[in-house]
């Protein structure tokens, strides 16, 4: 099982660089991405911007954006 770190925003988080993909919904159903001061990488739900954020280390970032890039996420919203 992989470790996931979840904290809850802090004042300091709020005065990060939150942008979403241009592939976003409309219906608000996305996700945002923040680089962090200490070099991670924050992710949280964009309809909840006070609520709790992912918080990845720089390899685990570059190893999921690979898998991405491979395909390997592909089948996850298929019906």
């Amino acid at each position: 099982m992989e470790r996931i770190t979840v904290t809850h925003q802090r004042g300091s988080d709020s005065e990060l660089s939150w942008i979403k993909s241009s592939f976003s919904f409309a219906n608000g159903n996305c996700v945002e991405v923040a680089s962090l001061p200490e070099g991670g990488v924050g992710v949280r739900d964009s309809k909840d911007r006070e609520g709790a954020i992912l918080r990845f280390a720089p390899d685990e970032w570059r190893a999921f954006l690979g898998g991405v890039h491979n395909g390997e996420f592909d089948n996850f919203c298929e019906a």
